[in-house]
């Protein structure tokens, strides 16, 4: 067994075809299922269920996908680290963001490092937090900012920042009268609102809310989609239960929303940043991670982020509710 097999396999599982995987990896595709024969005869067991449709890895080929993605991983950091020692801070990184992260810190993360370490290539993974989380727990992640402090395989969790949730309609919404900031929350629960579907923590922390007071939200969209969400917000439809990342962007963008606070509860989501352990981490990965630190930092001091404090003002920074 050897890196370039392993490559191999883990290629073809991720195209889910031999064919694809021969033409995308440049190899004639009988020489390609011949290292995966071998790769099969080595271990002595099948690795790969093949027929008609494609190839799926059988109950072994999945573990040694999972181990083999991870070795690869360590042995490409390894290189990364040699070739460091001789010049500039260079390599992949990959980080896994939610939608309304992304919306709020994408931008300002990719300029800072295009403009301080041109020679890292940032891969930045966009997802609901259970999948980047899953993610992360795999092994294909650098690092990730979640909602929730969960213990992960070999990862180091620290908080990030603590976002307020607002309730979030266009300018000109006649939803809410003009020159109201600060809204109950059984006012928000009358409104037609277009919320995350039930298996989004963030849907859960909010009917949790309405439970606890005895109220039922008037639900009437459930999108999963944050830009289909605000696109439903801003053509009228209802309002939503957001953070102020949700608008960010849009106003970048031209579209003016409102963002009314809660009167009657603090409605907060707390952030933290997951990373391999430092012996894992490569010297393009550590960079990122300080300057994503960096990046919430400024960007909460100048005021940018309304709504937005940096860690946590709780003495425990793992305080068991978590909006997530």
């Amino acid at each position: 067994m050897d890196i370039r097999q392993l490559r191999y396999f883990v290629h073809i599982v991720d195209c889910g075809s031999l064919s694809r995987a021969a033409r995308e990896l440049y190899v004639a595709q009988p020489a390609l299922s011949q290292q995966i024969a071998k790769l099969e005869a080595e271990v002595d067991r099948p690795l790969l269920n093949r027929s008609s449709k494609g190839v799926v890895p059988t109950d072994n080929g999945l573990a040694l996908y999972h181990h083999a993605r991870f070795m690869l991983r360590q042995f490409d950091q390894a290189v990364e680290i040699a070739r460091g020692e001789t010049g500039p801070v260079q390599g992949v990184v990959t980080v896994g963001l939610p939608a309304t992260t992304v919306a709020a810190i994408g931008l300002p993360l990719v300029k800072r490092l295009r403009e301080r370490f041109p020679n890292i290539l940032l891969n930045v993974v966009e997802g609901m937090s259970g999948h980047i989380g899953q993610l992360m727990r795999l092994g294909q992640l650098d690092m990730a900012v979640l909602f929730s402090c969960e213990p992960a395989l070999e990862a180091v969790i620290e908080p990030l920042m603590v976002e307020e949730l607002f309730l979030i309609l266009p300018e000109e919404s006649r939803l809410v009268p003009g020159g109201i900031d600060h809204v109950k929350l059984a006012e928000a629960a009358a409104l037609p609102l277009i919320l995350p579907t039930r298996d989004h923590g963030l849907r859960q922390r909010i009917e949790a809310e309405f439970e606890n007071r005895g109220l039922s939200a008037s639900v009437v969209a459930q999108v999963d989609s944050l830009s289909l969400v605000m696109d439903c917000v801003h053509d009228g439809m209802g309002a939503t239960i957001k953070p102020m990342g949700a608008i960010m962007k849009e106003s970048a963008g031209g579209r003016r929303f409102r963002y009314l606070a809660f009167r009657d509860l603090v409605f907060r989501r707390r952030n933290f940043l997951y990373t391999l352990p430092p012996g894992q981490l490569t010297p393009a990965a550590t960079v990122v991670v300080a300057e994503l630190r960096e990046t919430v930092r400024l960007l909460i001091s100048d005021k940018i982020w309304p709504g937005f404090e940096g860690a946590f003002p709780e003495p425990s920074p793992f305080p068991e509710a978590i909006a997530s």
